[in-house]
Order: structure tokens, then C-alpha cells, then sequence
């Protein structure tokens, strides 16, 4: 019986409970024999269906990249800073630290003063969040792969690139028949997405037309209809992929800036299991019949 070790995840603050630690220890072979005397095993990472997980490795020599290929399951870790996001975008978190201070227009800033977060400088406690994700909203562009990206995998298509997202279970196609972006589109949580190949093996994501609803991060960081997301998926070779994104607002933002620099994910095995993050209104309404609202002082009913 493999061994899970559960905690609170930061997917929803204290709104939902959920794993976020993988199982860490793989099960004994049935009737095999513990040498006492041995030292102990090395815990072995291994999904729900205990397969192992092959951890993110920068020092591992792989072989080449194939050309113009990205498909395949990736995985980036836990990380809750650099890989999960919980203070933001991990390349500009909302630390409080000067570099870190985003270049914000007076509107965007206006903007920013109207959000609360549950992490950064400026949380506040879950009850006074006005975060749409912790009431099920879908995360939306560029949140999606700013805050809690964990497994994912790509499928390519002749005419599309597919991602599909452990977090909050998504998918999401990038056109890549040439077809150029709406000028003009009805907004969309994930927006409109297309990609073409710059190299042999970088492949750049070009998205807008996004819902005004979503916030850029975990942070709070507004937008604006006008956002535009670049995403550059570079194949360092086959069992490594980097990650970049770049927010260009100028509504918001005085300049572009970049959100997350050259992430690193582990190709996995394509046995491996990308498990389900969702948020579940009645999930969320359990917990606040168990736990109450730490706020208010009133006792759970």
C-alpha cells in the first residue's frame, strides 16, 4: 500500500482541500523480503496508478531534441514559488521586493487596487478574496500556466497544438494552420490562440481576445481586453522543455514584461497519469459547513 502524504493544497487557499504532494513511497513487491540491514530505499515519486514519476533534472544528459515536435506529457515539479505561482508570476512574484514591481499604468494600477488576493503582499484573508478562481471560475489566460501548472500534456495535430491541464481539468487547443488571430473577438476565459514554429525547436504561442474576468496571476494582476500572451515552448532536447511568457497590455502596463522565465518540465513516460484538480462547488460549500467563516465568529452549523 503505497504511503500518501495529504495537506491543504494552495490550489484554493483554505476554500478547497486537495493533495499536493504526490504519493511519495512505491509499494513492496508482494512477498518480497525487507533486508533489515539495508539501508532505506530512496522514496520513489509514483502517480494515483503507481507508475513512477521521473523527476525535473537540469543536470541529466538526454538525447537531442527531434525537430519541431513538443508532444508528450511534461511535468515541472511543485515548486510552490517558481513552478505553482502562489505569489504570482514567478518571474515578477509580489513580494514586496522594488524589482519585482510591475511597470503599471495609473489605470492599471487603479485596477490592481481593486482585486484581493489570499497571497502576497497584499492577501487578505479567504473570506474577503475577490478572487474568481476560488468560486470555480475557470482560471483563464495567462493564469493558467502562471499559477498551479502542473502535468500537462501536448498532442499535435496537423492543424493544432492540444494541452490539456491537470489543473481544473482543461483543454486547449493553438491553431496552427496558419489562420490569423480575430481582430475583433467575442471574449473567451482562455481566449484565441494560435502558434507557429520559429526554429526546429521553439514553437511561440500568440493568444488574445481574453475574458476581462480573469486576473493574470494569483497576485491580482489585472488586464485588460487589449492583452496579449506570448508563449515560447523551447525543446532543449528530448527530455527536457523550457517555458516563457511575456504579458504585453499597454492599457496596464507601461512595457511588456515576463511572467515566466525558461520553466523547466520533465518528459515523463506516456503511461503516466495526469490526475484531477477540480474545484467542486460542493466541495467548497462542505468545507465551509465543517470549518465555518473564520471571519465572522460564527460556529459552524
Amino acid at each position: 500500500m503505497r504511503i500518501r502524504f495529504v495537506v491543504p493544497s494552495v490550489v484554493l487557499a483554505a476554500l478547497i482541500i486537495s493533495p499536493l504532494a504526490r504519493p511519495q513511497t512505491a509499494p513492496p513487491r508482494s512477498g518480497a523480503v525487507r533486508d533489515q540491514d539495508a539501508a532505506p530505499a530512496a522514496p520513489v515519486d509514483v502517480d494515483d496508478w503507481g507508475h513512477p514519476v521521473t523527476p525535473v533534472r537540469s543536470d541529466h544528459k538526454a538525447a537531442p531534441a527531434p525537430r519541431h515536435d513538443i508532444s508528450g506529457i511534461w511535468d515541472p515539479g511543485i515548486d510552490p514559488v517558481r513552478v505553482l505561482g502562489v505569489l504570482g508570476a514567478s518571474a515578477m512574484p509580489e513580494d514586496g521586493k522594488p524589482e519585482h514591481e510591475l511597470p503599471y499604468t495609473p489605470l492599471g494600477r487603479e485596477a490592481l487596487s481593486h482585486t484581493k488576493p489570499t497571497s502576497g503582499v497584499r492577501s487578505v484573508l479567504p473570506a474577503d478574496t475577490n478572487d474568481p478562481v476560488f468560486y470555480c471560475d475557470p482560471q483563464g489566460m495567462p493564469r493558467e500556466v502562471l499559477y498551479e501548472l502542473r502535468a500537462t500534456q501536448i498532442l499535435q495535430t496537423p492543424q493544432s497544438m492540444v494541452f490539456l491541464y491537470q489543473f481544473g481539468k482543461i483543454w486547449r487547443v493553438v491553431w496552427t494552420d496558419g489562420r490569423e488571430l480575430p481582430k475583433d473577438p467575442e471574449p473567451r476565459w482562455f481566449g484565441y490562440s494560435v502558434g507557429k514554429w520559429e526554429d526546429d525547436y521553439t514553437f511561440v504561442v500568440q493568444t488574445s481576445g481574453i475574458d476581462e474576468r480573469t486576473w493574470v496571476d494569483r497576485a491580482g494582476r489585472p488586464h485588460s481586453r487589449d492583452l496579449r500572451v506570448e508563449e515560447r515552448y523551447h525543446r532543449v532536447d528530448h527530455d527536457h522543455l523550457e517555458l516563457t511568457v511575456a504579458i504585453n497590455d499597454p492599457k496596464m502596463y507601461t512595457k511588456p514584461w515576463v511572467a515566466r522565465d525558461r520553466l523547466l518540465f520533465q518528459l515523463q513516460k506516456s503511461d503516466y497519469d495526469v490526475r484531477e484538480m477540480l474545484c467542486s462547488p460542493a466541495d467548497v460549500a462542505e468545507y465551509n459547513k465543517i470549518f465555518g467563516n473564520p471571519v465572522s465568529g460564527k460556529d459552524p452549523q
